[in-house]
């Protein structure tokens, strides 16, 4: 009779220890810290992205392509840091200053709902933009930042 009551009591423990890591292995972090940034909300009902957050498990899918892509830079000659994801906080900073800079030229601020995220020397542009905004010359602009690689632009028109 003592080993059956135990067993009841173990079971309960069990099933909850077992849900409690199955919700774990879906909660979304930005696990390798990338840098995410909200940097204009001008354009109202603009759904925010997803950024650079993922599950444990999507963390340990991407690991070894990561690390991969982190390094392949420095192996090639073309970083003179040794993984292209350690310019990304520096690369924050410069283009955070370079938008400040570049509102009176481009009223971004004004014309769009933006999302930066920066991973491997790459800026991902996410958001919503009106349809009079020049995004090209916004995207090159994004580009001349110092150590940027490439800018990838997925945003959308809104009315």
């Amino acid at each position: 009779m003592t080993r059956r009551l135990s067993i009841r009591k173990a079971v309960p423990a069990v099933l909850v220890a077992i849900l409690a890591a199955a919700h774990a292995d879906n909660d979304r972090e930005n696990r390798g810290n990338d840098p995410f940034l909200h940097v204009s909300s001008a354009i109202a009902d603009c759904a925010a992205p997803r950024g650079p957050s993922e599950t444990a498990q999507e963390w340990l899918d991407e690991a070894h392509y990561r690390i991969e892509r982190g390094n392949s830079c420095w192996i090639a000659g073309r970083c003179r840091l040794s993984n292209s994801y350690l310019y990304d906080k520096e690369i924050a900073e410069s283009v955070t200053r370079r938008l400040n800079s570049l509102n009176a030229a481009l009223q971004w601020r004004e014309k769009t709902s933006l999302w930066l995220t920066l991973q491997r020397r790459f800026i991902y542009l996410d958001g919503c933009v009106s349809r009079d905004f020049d995004t090209a010359r916004f995207v090159s602009a994004l580009g001349e930042t110092a150590d940027v690689e490439k800018v990838i632009d997925r945003t959308t028109r809104r009315p």
